[in-house]
């Protein structure tokens, strides 16, 4: 049985798209939290962090998740990296775009 030694990209593609899917996640939640008082209680994990400790931890949970399935399905693949890098940019911007105040505060409830 011939192994195969090339190098693959997967890996790193997979780091990289779920570190994009985990701050959008994070924007998603600041948003939801924002326009919507039970959804903040929600994520209130902790009194003295407040929302912010479920926002967090719940974004974190998914990043690894995410990290995770993408890495076994393309652990052994060689990827598009030049799509994944433009898709992980978008995200982290959106991502970024939702834990800015000036924008979640056009949801609050």
């Amino acid at each position: 049985m011939q192994q195969n030694n090339d190098p693959t990209n997967g890996p790193a593609a997979a780091a990289l798209l779920a570190a994009g899917i985990g701050s959008l996640a994070l924007g998603l939640f600041v948003i939801l939290a924002e326009a919507s008082k039970s959804v903040n209680n929600a994520f209130n994990f902790y009194n003295p962090v407040g929302p912010l400790s479920g926002k967090t931890t719940v974004a974190i949970v998914i990043w690894i998740l995410s990290w995770m399935i993408l890495h076994s399905s393309w652990k052994n693949k060689q990827v598009s990296f030049a799509g994944v890098f433009t898709v992980s940019l978008i995200l982290i911007i959106l991502g970024l775009l939702g834990t800015f105040p000036p924008f979640f505060d056009l949801f609050g409830g």
